[in-house]
């Protein structure tokens, strides 16, 4: 299956080794607006290099195009591909607002092409006990759930402006999107996966370390209704010192308690329900290194695998682009409930 990869980042490079080296995969491209990305150690050999997208699918035939550029370009070079007659995969987030994903989701309809948002946390042993927990009711109906997202996004990661504000994408509210976006969206989308939508949404926003860095809040507390019953609380910060601290989802239900924690959400950490017997969970991968960052787990290899297999009718997918387009809707709905406005976040926009 013929793969092309478009941004050549971090992520972007995790994919390219990937489909490079997996055995039902060809890497035929890679794009990326830094000519000097060609000369990175992790370029693969004898790879094609372009510097637009827009080049890259006059002279390439891809099947599947991945898309590892920053989130506010996400959306428009989706629709570019299926435009193009390409599969795509999305890297989080789809988009930065629900009305561009829909209009990824109606492209995909008129050109008959599959779209995979890339939601890696659902393969994690923790994240796949806790759906079933809940799912076939061992904890019995949910009454509260509380998100805890406590991690470190300092001046190494944004490399702030000496006049203040962000120099590159990260930061940038048009690229960026906001901490929710970039950095939480895993954990919001296992919240949606496992319990479903939310109502009633009050939000606050604050900026503790940011100010000259970033164009909006790097933390907040959210309080919620469960559409399928049950209240819920997100606690998140990027204010945390020097190192990630917690993810973590903990449940109350009225059979019983647990909590998945850990730094990434990688181990359970107290299971108490009546008649249940913890089982044993296969080891979860380790979170993706970026130097002195890291981020969620490093599952990217099952993110191709699915791919590969659903394409050819051999599973399902795992994150479709409605999943997609639904995360990015609860986190809109998030800052619009805002009690007020992030730095300058225009609804919709």
């Amino acid at each position: 299956m013929k793969i092309a990869v478009v941004g050549f980042g971090h992520i972007g490079r995790r994919h390219a080794t990937i489909v490079n080296e997996y055995p039902e995969t060809e890497l035929v491209a890679i794009v990326d607006t830094n000519a000097e990305a060609r000369n990175h150690e992790l370029y693969p050999e004898g790879v094609p290099f372009y510097l637009s997208l827009e080049e890259m699918l006059k002279h390439e035939s891809p099947e599947v195009v991945n898309i590892c550029t920053p989130n506010g370009y996400h959306s428009d070079q989706a629709n570019l591909c299926l435009k193009n007659q390409t599969h795509v995969v999305i890297e989080k987030p789809m988009g930065l607002n629900k009305a561009n994903c829909e209009k990824v989701v109606f492209r995909a309809l008129q050109e008959n092409k599959t779209v995979f948002v890339v939601k890696q946390n659902r393969y994690s042993p923790p994240s796949k006990w806790l759906k079933k927990i809940v799912h076939e009711k061992i904890i019995g109906d949910v009454s509260m759930v509380q998100i805890n997202c406590y991690w470190n996004r300092d001046d190494r990661y944004y490399k702030p402006k000496p006049s203040g504000g962000p120099t590159g994408w990260k930061g940038s509210l048009d690229l960026d999107g906001g901490t929710l976006f970039t950095q939480f969206s895993h954990f919001i989308d296992i919240m949606y996966w496992v319990f479903g939508d939310i109502e009633n949404i009050q939000s606050t926003f604050a900026d503790f370390q940011h100010q000259n860095s970033t164009e909006f809040e790097d933390s907040g507390s959210v309080n919620f209704n469960f559409i399928n019953g049950g209240i819920g609380t997100i606690n998140f910060s990027t204010a945390v010192w020097d190192q990630n601290m917690e993810s973590s989802i903990t449940v109350v239900g009225t059979k019983g308690s647990l909590k998945v924690g850990g730094q990434y959400l990688n181990e359970v950490e107290y299971c108490h329900i009546d008649g249940y017997e913890m089982e044993e969970l296969d080891e979860t991968n380790p979170p993706n290194d970026y130097g002195p960052f890291k981020g969620s787990a490093a599952n990217h290899h099952y993110v191709i695998e699915n791919v590969v297999n659903t394409l050819k009718g051999r599973d399902t997918i795992t994150a479709n682009a409605l999943e997609g387009m639904k995360v990015v809707d609860i986190i809109e709905r998030i800052y619009a409930a805002a009690d007020r406005p992030i730095k300058s976040f225009k609804h919709g926009g």
